[in-house]
């Protein structure tokens, strides 16, 4: 039998991220793979209690269809929250999606046609790279440093290529990097969509861990003319299983993700939606946050501390100021993936870097995640990684 499958899916490849947690379920790996909150922090209890609360005031309802655009009230508690990033909108604003992942590839389906150009970070998220791929999208990397896109770079690029049609960022914290953008860059990159009549989506599943610093104001707080679209998301500050996140656009851009995901999936999880609202209303979730960071920034410190230690003086990593991730440049001739089956024979764990280049062409480089272990192990599984990388060199 000869199955016919359609070109676009010549371009999916598996999650290497998700090949890779496969190899980390042994007890005894270390892993500091994945994007995984800490799932002890998760509010368990506080869920029972809600859960039960939700049935019995309004069962009916919560098991019932409801709208595409989600639950009024959580739209409205969504866009309370978002004045922290210095967006002022409201809830016609606003579609709740399951999880950011969806809003990512809505995006694809809505803007990009065969052979369209997205312009990214260099690196770029590698769940943002597989769900455009998937619309036969090309990639152009632009380059990056710790303050974010070069916009002199970014303005070439725009200068001197057809068919761009959106710019992809995540400017807080980023994926897979932890930089975080300068408001001189947010502002220019702005510029450029502005003069170019390109559209931004924004990223930003991590804003809210900030561990130091003000929360600056995101590149669609200075938005005026309804080009960026914002993806938010409560997977890293509530619970990933819940698959709750939004997508923030005008209200032009916002009716085409709704009649998407009308064809998609028709609506996100009634009875969760309502759950989580009830959880904003009856709990302080900005004190959650407050504990959720208070462990990050302890794993973070914990982590930098030993790398400084234990690494040798040839091996750069950068210092992110909040989410989830540091990035390890390692010296050009060893390469991330020679050195991941080594870690693994040691028990444990990293994701290789060349996968978050659309392009490829990069195998020096490495994402560490420090969420999700605990301090003893993110110590140990540094210096078994450490180990490793001495051996290589």
């Amino acid at each position: 039998m000869t199955l016919k499958y359609a070109n676009r899916m010549k371009g999916i490849r598996a999650s290497e991220i998700r090949e890779i947690l496969k190899l980390t379920q042994k007890a005894e790996v270390i892993s500091f793979a994945g994007g995984l909150p800490a799932p002890e922090l998760f509010p368990i209890d506080a869920i029972k209690e809600i859960s039960r609360e939700v049935l019995e005031e309004h069962g009916e309802k919560a098991l019932q269809y409801a709208t595409t655009e989600g639950y009024l009230p959580l739209r409205k508690q969504i866009t309370e929250r978002m004045t922290k990033f210095g967006i002022n909108t409201n809830a016609d604003n606003i579609l709740i999606t399951n999880g950011s992942q969806q809003g990512l590839d809505f995006a694809g389906k809505i803007f990009l046609d065969p052979d369209d150009v997205v312009l990214c970070e260099n690196p770029s998220y590698l769940g943002a790279i597989n769900a455009f791929k998937a619309y036969e999208a090309k990639f152009i990397e632009v380059p990056t440093d710790d303050e974010g896109m070069i916009i002199s770079e970014l303005e070439e690029i725009v200068k001197t290529t057809d068919k761009i049609k959106l710019i992809y960022v995540v400017p807080d914290f980023q994926n897979p990097t932890g930089r975080t953008w300068s408001i001189e860059r947010r502002k220019g990159l702005i510029e450029i969509a502005n003069k170019y009549d390109l559209i931004i989506i924004e990223d930003n599943p991590y804003g809210e861990l900030r561990f130091e610093g003000e929360i600056p104001p995101s590149v669609k707080s200075f938005d005026v003319e309804g080009r960026v679209v914002f993806l938010g998301t409560f997977s890293k500050t509530f619970c990933p299983g819940f698959r709750l996140a939004w997508t923030c656009a005008s209200e032009e851009i916002l009716s085409k993700f709704i009649l998407v995901k009308q064809s998609s999936d028709l609506q996100a999880s009634t009875i969760s939606q309502m759950e989580l609202s009830k959880f904003i209303n009856k709990y302080d979730l900005d004190k959650h946050v407050e504990k959720i960071k208070s462990v990050y920034r302890r794993r973070r410190d914990i982590m930098m501390k030993t790398m400084k230690e234990e690494f040798p003086d040839e091996v750069k990593f950068t210092y992110p100021e909040g989410g989830l991730f540091t990035w390890v440049e390692l010296p050009e001739h060893i390469n991330s993936r020679d050195l991941a089956i080594k870690a693994i024979d040691n028990n444990v764990a990293f994701v290789p870097g060349d996968p978050f280049y659309p392009n490829g062409g990069k195998f020096n480089n490495f994402r560490l995640n420090y969420s999700n272990m605990n301090e003893d192990r993110i110590v140990e599984g540094i210096k078994r990684l450490a180990k490793a990388i001495k051996e290589m060199l």
